[in-house]
């Protein structure tokens, strides 16, 4: 089914109630291998939004690297603005748009960090030119041109000839939901949109008016 059928397709049959996993990191599961199987860029791309002490919301696209019974996971320097931000306010929301199959999942919930393990584990993943990019680069800091930037990452690259131990102010974050949304896109804007809520040990699913 190509990209077009797809959406028409799921314009019509709509989202109901009795569609939905018993969870909605299953259910976000179920969305995603779907999206997936369309051969998007990037297929986790997502807007990550925080707010510090002083209130002032900041929103970025991130890519999001887990999703599991727990919740989502980001990597990122824990010195950038989010960074800072989560340290003071760990309250986070993740909104992935789909605009191609008219889908959209809107997250909200408590963060924490990752243990180091986990940290460590994606890390080593990671190409090597990110690896060093993640010591080069002191996110969200002024900085006075390009050539300073490109200077310390060769200074990095030479004192990491091998292999690239994970900086210390850097590693994951953990999304766990309080709510999530499923938003389908259906004719004169009359949208589904169903929403996971917490309660407890349990989840509510209620129905939103678009």
């Amino acid at each position: 089914m190509d990209l077009a059928a797809m959406r028409e397709h799921y314009e019509s049959e709509g989202l109901d109630e009795s569609d939905l996993a018993p969870t909605p990191l299953e259910q976000f599961t179920e969305w995603f291998a779907a999206w997936v199987e369309t051969e998007p860029f990037d297929a986790n791309f997502a807007t990550l939004s925080t707010a510090g002490a002083d209130g002032w919301p900041a929103s970025r696209v991130v890519l999001v690297k887990g999703a599991d019974d727990r919740g989502f996971v980001v990597f990122t320097n824990r010195h950038s603005a989010k960074g800072l931000e989560l340290a003071e306010n760990p309250r986070a929301a993740l909104t992935f748009v789909w605009r191609e199959v008219a889908r959209q999942i809107r997250v909200v919930g408590d963060v924490e960090q990752l243990s180091d393990a986990e940290s460590d584990g994606y890390f080593a993943d990671r190409p090597r030119g990110a690896q060093i990019g993640a010591w080069a680069s002191a996110q969200s800091e002024v900085i006075a041109s390009r050539a300073e930037l490109d200077a310390r990452w060769a200074e990095f690259d030479r004192r990491f000839p091998d292999g690239v131990p994970r900086p210390p102010h850097w590693g994951g974050y953990l999304v766990r939901p309080r709510s999530v949304e499923f938003w389908q896109g259906r004719p004169n804007r009359l949208h589904d949109r169903l929403r996971y809520r917490r309660a407890g040990d349990d989840w509510v699913v209620e129905r939103l008016a678009p």
